[in-house]
């Protein structure tokens, strides 16, 4: 069928193999395309058996490229070839006239300018923006890459959507469906947030201008997206390039790039992957058990039975009480104590993208329980809800979160000298000299290592957080995914698998993988002294005993973790309500006002 020798090129990327074969005219004669799961060998040597299948077992030449093409380089021996150099390969052979290339994978995007010298760019630490976000995205409107793009085809309007961090966006995402967005404005919104992040991330403000080449999987499949960049760059028909094959762009490079590389029979390169022992080729490091043995879990269960703090029954409770609640960026918490802190009514709750419901769920259900004896004398609120809620219900008081945070570990160690809080999407540490907050330091574009961030993986592992959570105190091995992006971290956990990873040791890596990320990257520990000897955690995350452990053993300190460590925003801020007592009446509506309560939602966009 082919008499001359033929040209492989294999694009191994992040989440899929690309197989393209030329001929010596440069033809494409071939090609394929699988998802790898992080299987690679095994989808590698699927797609040169079917090549096989079509062009006979032939003299070829075969070079590699991708980001995880570097492994397959090795098992076969052969040659491999930076993916952005192997692109411009083809862009210079097929497409001359370009000035700008953009080009988004599974889990990389890239932009390159050509004109005034070769500058091109890359994502590093985050994915947000690329393929595996938009899969994610898609999920949230239980559908595929392809339903997404269906449903974009019929929007009429364009919401903002975060696209630095797959989290945040899924957070807008949830608000506009429970406030009734449609499904197609939502889909043309996900792919707008992807070009506003390209554009934003990747050019940092350099013009993309002139004739604009868009490459990869999911600007050749998603016409939609297509339409989002165009339009937004504002590209006639002629300066936006939408090439044959720009799926393939990088492994015809590699295939372009092979001409010169030594004959191989495909039928021996296949063999030689069947045959091949990869068994001691695990890419993924194991780290120490969080527990070596019982006594050690013995003794930190111990430890931390010592910082509680004592509920008291509401029911019978007579006399003043003091109302805290913390409206956060996923949950809503609440807390009334008595004169003595003691607890008598708690509230925790996913605020479903709505603060307010959630907020008028909490003080419903509190004048249910709430006895006539008991008197609601003050009330104050914190978070992110802090000033919609303080307006809506008439709360006295409303205090920043650091404060209140603060005034709560202060209550459990009055030499408090470092809080880390970890809740849902965001991270907080305060150090505190001399009785004052000195340094606050926040996470900001990434909320890997968050609540959120354990949850979707709990989920994807088809368990509950809390059964997640038990199962990395039993893990012998976990395994090291590091403290990347949440979509990174997918293929970690994916390769994990394939080795041989345990549930419990995904979760017992991830739980390390929090505290990394807070130490080292919000925190920027350069040692253990930088922490300082009392330190107070919390938030809803460090219920999770594997992560509280994770952090004794990275930091190599003993901490306090109050029994009430998701409440303790609540907490802080029902004890600044007793502290600012004041004769006059709480203005907190009553029951009676809640009764004719009213909502009225209206989207708009500034």
């Amino acid at each position: 069928m082919f008499d001359e020798v033929l040209h492989i090129g294999l694009d191994v990327g992040s989440t899929t193999v690309k197989l393209v074969i030329i001929d010596e005219s440069n033809n494409v004669v071939y090609k394929d395309y699988q998802r790898h799961y992080a299987e690679t060998r095994r989808y590698t040597t699927e797609l040169l058996i079917n090549a096989l299948n079509v062009i006979g077992d032939k003299e070829v030449t075969i070079m590699v490229t991708g980001s995880a093409g570097l492994a397959v380089a090795n098992w076969l021996d052969i040659s491999h070839v930076q993916e952005v150099i192997a692109c411009n390969y083809t862009i210079e052979k097929f497409i001359p006239t370009t000035n700008v290339a953009i080009e988004l994978g599974g889990e990389d995007a890239k932009i390159t300018f050509f004109e005034g010298g070769l500058d091109q760019r890359m994502n590093g630490i985050c994915a947000g923006g690329t393929g595996a976000f938009i899969d994610q995205m898609a999920t949230l409107l239980a559908t595929d890459a392809i339903g997404l793009n269906e449903l974009a085809k019929n929007y009429t309007r364009i919401y903002p959507v975060a696209a630095r961090c797959g989290v945040f966006a899924k957070t807008d995402i949830q608000v506009l469906l429970n406030e009734g967005a449609r499904k197609e404005d939502i889909a043309a919104s996900i792919f707008q947030a992807v070009v506003n992040q390209t554009i934003s991330g990747l050019a940092c403000g350099k013009p993309i201008k002139g004739n604009v080449a868009f490459l990869g999987g999911p600007l050749y499949f998603l016409s939609e997206l297509q339409n989002r960049f165009k339009e937004t760059l504002k590209l006639t028909d002629e300066q936006a390039i939408f090439p044959m094959h720009a799926q393939f762009f990088v492994a015809m490079g590699a295939a372009l790039a092979s001409t010169t590389a030594t004959t191989s029979l495909l039928s021996d390169l296949i063999y030689h992957l069947k045959t091949l022992d990869i068994t001691s080729d695990n890419e993924v490091v194991r780290l120490r058990p969080l527990f070596l043995d019982k006594k050690e879990l013995d003794d930190f269960y111990y430890r931390h039975s010592l910082h509680q703090l004592d509920a008291t029954n509401l029911a019978d409770y007579s006399g003043d009480c003091y109302l805290g609640i913390d409206a956060g960026s996923t949950t809503t918490k609440a807390v009334l104590i008595d004169n003595d802190g003691h607890i008598l009514y708690s509230y925790y709750a996913n605020n479903s993208g709505s603060p307010i419901n959630s907020g008028l769920n909490i003080l419903n259900d509190l004048y249910s329980q709430l006895p006539s004896s008991a008197i609601i004398r003050n009330t104050a609120v914190t978070g992110y809800g802090e000033g919609l809620l303080k307006t809506a219900f008439h709360i006295d008081i409303g205090e920043v979160e650091t404060v209140a945070h603060y005034t709560a570990a202060k209550f459990f160690n009055p030499n408090v000298d470092l809080i880390l809080d970890i809740g849902g999407q965001d991270m907080k540490c305060l150090k505190i000299k001399d009785g004052i907050i000195e340094d606050i330091m926040l996470n900001e574009a990434c909320s890997s290592g968050c609540g959120s961030f354990i949850e979707g993986f709990a989920e994807s592992l088809n368990t509950t957080v809390e059964e997640f959570a038990n199962q990395a105190l039993s893990s012998e091995a976990p395994v090291d995914l590091g403290s990347r992006c949440t979509v990174f971290m997918n293929s970690m956990v994916k390769q994990a698998q394939k080795e041989g990873a345990t549930p419990a040791d995904i979760s017992a890596g991830l739980s390390y993988s929090v505290i990394k990320n807070a130490l080292f990257k919000v925190i920027k520990m350069r040692s253990a002294e930088d922490l300082g000897d009392n330190i107070v955690v919390q938030g809803g995350t460090f219920q999770n005993d594997s992560v509280l452990r994770c952090f004794e053993l990275i930091a190599d300190k003993d901490v306090i973790r109050p029994n009430i460590a998701p409440l303790m925003g609540a907490f802080g801020a029902a004890l600044i309500a007793k502290n600012n007592l004041t004769d006059a009446a709480s203005t907190l509506l009553s029951s009676e006002e809640l009764h004719s309560f009213a909502i009225k939602t209206k989207l708009t966009n500034c």
